[in-house]
């Protein structure tokens, strides 16, 4: 008999222990599943989702790179910082300047993964070199954009510019728009140039001596137009990670965001994911204080758009206009880096 009460409780056992292992089993591939979707293991949740940012900033100690340039008074930063906002443009008006970036690219593109659209200088990426759109397609330009676009680029400019200059408690006149500005769409598609390796970090007051402000309006949606690609600061120390969250979950035509954070042996990130709802601006002082580089995009298209601000009115940049689209010279030097 004792053998008989004994069996029920050994098979109860074993069942017990299957379906232990099952769970465990489930647990792991979710962690691994976790992992692979968000790269330098996020962890810690700073802002939960569902939440529209009217305006988020953060300070940072600023960095000496602009002690070696010519310094504005009430403009060359002193107080820097990154910052995020939902609220400066609709999704309406984000679809609309993507559609500019669209019918631009789709005159051209990358041989790799990385294609640069900028209407200022006309460059335009066409396999693995860049043309002059303007020289190279001439009156067809016509026919590809309108008055109304351009309009649109400007006012939208016009709204990031008064952005920038508020959250950093400068005169928004003080600020003038430099090169390059530019349109970026960012796939999976493997890298033919250098061009096309977007994702190292880099510092954009190094890179571009002219930048004092850069913003990044995204015009993609996270987890329904692409995958990877989020916007990574680093710092020494810890990985600090903002990820938004997709289009899908927002409660209206503002977005909304998830800061994450988590922390590794080697560096710390703060990620204001280009991986966001359509129409989020990011915005950040351009020196060494903001280090940052752009994740690897693993599936889908990711659009964005740069924009560049100096305080130097010599380096001074117009916007591009319809019956005027910008300077005719052909394109050189180092292409734009994709932020």
């Amino acid at each position: 008999s004792t053998k008989k009460d004994r069996a029920p409780r050994d098979v109860w056992r074993t069942w017990l222990r299957a379906v232990g292992l099952g769970s465990g089993l489930v647990v792991a591939a979710l962690l691994l599943w976790s992992s692979l979707g968000a790269e330098d293991g996020v962890t810690e949740v700073l802002a939960r989702r569902g939440e529209v940012l009217v305006g988020r900033f953060i300070e940072v100690p600023c960095s000496e790179d602009y002690d070696s340039h010519r310094r504005y008074e009430g403009c060359t930063p002193r107080r820097c910082g990154r910052g995020v906002t939902d609220t400066v443009i609709t999704r309406e008006d984000a679809e609309r300047i993507r559609s500019i970036a669209e019918k631009g690219l789709s005159l051209g593109g990358s041989d790799g993964g990385a294609s640069i659209l900028d209407l200022h200088s006309g460059a335009l990426s066409v396999g693995k070199h860049f043309v002059n759109l303007y020289r190279y397609f001439g009156d067809k330009i016509q026919n590809i954009f309108s008055e109304e676009d351009f309009q649109l680029y400007r006012e939208v400019r016009q709204k990031v510019q008064l952005t920038v200059a508020n959250a950093f408690g400068i005169s928004p006149s003080s600020l003038h728009l430099t090169k390059p500005t530019f349109f970026s769409r960012i796939n999976s598609t493997e890298a033919q140039t250098a061009h096309d390796e977007y994702w190292h970090a880099h510092v954009d007051k190094v890179t571009y001596g002219s930048f004092d402000y850069t913003s990044l309006l995204y015009l993609s949606d996270y987890l329904q137009d692409f995958g990877g690609g989020r916007f990574v600061f680093v710092e020494a120390g810890a990985n600090k990670t903002v990820e938004p969250r997709a289009a899908a979950a927002a409660s209206d035509e503002r977005l909304a965001a998830v800061h994450v954070l988590s922390l590794t042996r080697t560096s710390f990130c703060k990620v204001f994911s280009d991986v966001t709802s359509i129409g989020r601006l990011s915005f950040f002082t351009s020196g060494s204080e903001n280090l940052h580089r752009v994740e690897e995009v693993r599936w889908g298209t990711r659009y964005a758009m740069t924009i560049a601000f100096t305080c130097n009115p010599d380096h001074g940049i117009t916007d591009p206009a319809f019956w005027e689209p910008g300077p005719r010279s052909a394109p050189g030097g180092p292409g734009p880096r994709p932020s």
